[in-house]
């Protein structure tokens, strides 16, 4: 219920703004709006202010299916327009005022991204500690000497480095390095009285198509660091029959030092040979002192694949720190993070138009449902970052060059604006099918990444 409400709470809120857009600058260079509607198909509520601007009678409608809306202005071509009203209609209006209509709702999104991020950076969020769990065997950060417990201090490129506030932090300069292909070079904190030292984490070694949902596996780089800790121990597990305890701290198995809890974890799924699990010498601290067990995980098979589980909680919560920005410097950040997001979003689009990267980046309604309700899960913060990255998406999806939506009226104004002639009738009805049908293809494609992600 969670995932439906938070769901259709987001796109509500994102259509609205959008469409709010389109409607505030209408009415602000004197174009008549008719209906003003979030969602489509049947009423579910409908009013009409009694106190609008002047010369306006907007209607105002909820629709039943909410994936869409608009914004309904007087224009000849839809209808007939009174001679007293033909300065109101949008097809009347200069070019520039067209074409500031119809950037306003992308525009608005933008802005929405800019006032959340903000409010995230005001608000503080929970985040956990820029220090890495064991990277994935063979992987790019193993190369690079990474072993896990590393605290990253400050990161960036080409030697121009900047402190690291969270892990998050640090997964965002990763996407950058690896869709830009660029190194990355991390700063890890001395230990022990040991001094700093830096790494490259040769993220140019990755190829474009490798930008997929697998990416930082690809990196090496998954979680944060957890604490190889042994939670709650069910009755009858495995775990329970070889004496494990809560709050038992592993240390090795057999001869493998324990890191972290992904790494126990791991261990504890491939524990088996053939169809049979494979009993595991376990080293615990408890208490101040080291105890030797043998444990024993029993074998369950999951999505047909068999593997080893012990019946108990692995693995203590990261280390978190609160991310916080004054009054100004909140500001600051939310306008660059919605740059950032933005330009990175305008990249990965462009390789995937050219074919340079994977198109399973492409994410449906699905996707967009199971992510609102994890994040709303997470608490409010979590949730307005949720917002913040869907409202950036919804921007700039809207500004590209497709006849169907806002970027490719604003294509047509261009064009109107460099030859002086409107884009003619018949070649608008042709773009607009081509639009429609390469709209339908990409939805298809993301539908199919939804189901494939979610059950496949």
């Amino acid at each position: 219920m969670l995932t439906v409400i938070a769901f259709v709470v987001a796109i509500g809120v994102l259509i609205a703004v959008h469409e709010y857009g389109h409607y505030r600058v209408a009415v602000a260079c004197g174009v008549k709006v008719l209906r003003f509607s979030v969602g489509f198909g049947k009423t579910l509520y409908r009013w009409q202010p009694k106190r609008q601007h002047p010369g306006q009678s907007t209607e105002f409608v909820i629709g039943a299916f909410p994936l869409g809306g608009y914004v309904k202005m007087l224009d000849e071509r839809e209808g007939p327009v009174a001679p007293e009203e033909r300065h109101r209609a949008f097809n009347t209006q200069p070019l520039r005022a067209r074409a500031a209509i119809v950037a306003a709702g992308p525009i608005a999104n933008l802005l929405l991204a800019v006032v959340l991020y903000t409010a995230v950076n005001w608000i503080g969020v929970d985040e956990p500690v820029a220090k890495l769990a064991r990277p994935v065997a063979a992987s790019l950060a193993e190369a690079a000497g990474l072993r896990g417990g590393e605290h990253i201090t400050r990161a960036g490129f080409d030697g121009d480095l900047e402190p690291v506030q969270s892990f998050e932090d640090l997964r965002w300069r990763m996407t950058r390095g690896a869709l830009d292909g660029q190194d990355l070079t991390l700063e890890i904190a001395g230990e022990g009285g040991r001094p700093e030292r830096q790494i490259v984490l040769p993220l140019s070694r990755m190829q474009a198509k490798d930008a997929d949902p697998q990416m930082f596996r690809k990196i090496g780089v998954l979680a944060p660091l957890t604490r190889p800790e042994i939670g709650e121990v069910m009755a009858g597990s495995a775990a329970e029959r070889a004496g494990l305890r809560n709050g038992d701290l592993v240390r090795a198995i057999g001869n493998t030092p324990i890191v972290d809890g992904q790494q126990l974890r791991e261990l504890i799924r491939t524990s088996i040979d053939g169809d049979q699990p494979r009993v595991q010498t376990w080293q615990v601290q408890r208490g101040g002192q080291l105890v030797e067990l043998e444990v024993r995980p029993e074998l369950r098979e999951e999505a047909g694949v068999k593997v080893g589980r012990i019946g108990a909680y692995v693995g203590a919560p990261p280390e978190m720190v609160t991310v916080r920005q004054g009054p100004v410097d909140g500001v600051w950040r939310g306008i660059v993070r919605t740059w950032e997001v933005s330009a990175l979003t305008v990249r990965m689009m462009g390789k995937m138009v050219i074919g340079e990267a994977s198109l399973k980046n492409l994410s449906g309604p699905l996707t967009i449902a199971d992510y609102a309700g994890k994040s709303a899960s997470l608490g409010l913060t979590q949730y307005l970052v949720f917002l913040a990255l869907i409202s950036v998406s919804l921007g700039v999806l809207n500004l590209m060059p497709l006849p169907v939506l806002d970027g490719g009226h604003l294509m047509y104004y261009l064009w109107e604006g460099l030859t002086g002639k409107s884009v003619s009738d018949a070649w608008m009805e042709r773009l607009q099918r081509g639009g429609v049908a390469l709209l339908l293809v990409m939805m298809s494609v993301a539908l199919f990444n939804d189901v494939t992600r979610l059950f496949g």
